[in-house]
């Protein structure tokens, strides 16, 4: 038998999954939008501090791809770093899904608080430390701003599709039972209603 809480629990973690991916889709028009009015400067500057001039993702997914003796390039490099991009923002937002609920602070400001929290966290900081990027200081300022809205969209949407999704979706710990009947008092005022009476 499942322990009290698990169903809700489960379904939480699956809504933010999905918030998630929702959350990454809509960042990402956001930061192809700032990125397509940057100057060519500093796009260059943006991409000379990538390593090999991939973003984070791209890179993950090659390193797994070396390590695994897979060979990964052209198309198929691209498909894989995309889910490894979405896989980087469903397991967030399946956490999200699942602690909101349970503790108010992390849905600080509908999603901002956790939109500022993916930016700082794996921006700034596990990129870097992973080798997925280069430092913060050879970004220019653009790229910064760019990424902090575009997170900032990331926890509002996320935030969003899973308040959504948890009002559109009731979970009942009761097995669900046919609708009781009208009482007899009822059903005779709805068909004189219908009857014109």
């Amino acid at each position: 038998m499942a322990k009290p809480g698990t169903n809700v629990l489960a379904h939480d973690l699956l809504k933010g999954a999905v918030a998630g991916a929702v959350g990454v889709w809509a960042m990402d028009r956001v930061d192809w939008f700032l990125y397509d009015r940057e100057s060519h400067k500093t796009r260059d500057q943006t991409i000379a501090n990538r390593p090999g001039g991939e973003d984070p993702a791209h890179v993950m997914a090659g390193t797994a791809a070396e390590t695994l003796g897979v060979p990964l390039t052209g198309a198929k490099r691209d498909r894989v770093g995309t889910a490894v991009h979405y896989g980087l923002g469903i397991i967030p937002g399946a956490l999200y899904g699942a602690l909101s609920n349970r503790f108010e602070a992390i849905g600080a400001g509908r999603g901002l608080a956790y939109g500022l929290a993916m930016f700082l966290i794996e921006d700034e900081l596990a990129n870097t430390a992973l080798g997925t990027a280069g430092p913060p200081s050879g970004y220019p300022w653009q790229a910064h701003a760019r990424g902090l809205v575009a997170h900032l969209v990331l926890g509002c949407v996320t935030d969003a599709a899973f308040r959504m999704q948890s009002n559109a979706v009731v979970i009942s710990p009761a097995p669900l039972r046919a609708a009781d009947p009208l009482p007899p008092s009822q059903t005779s005022s709805i068909a004189e209603k219908r009857a014109g009476n």
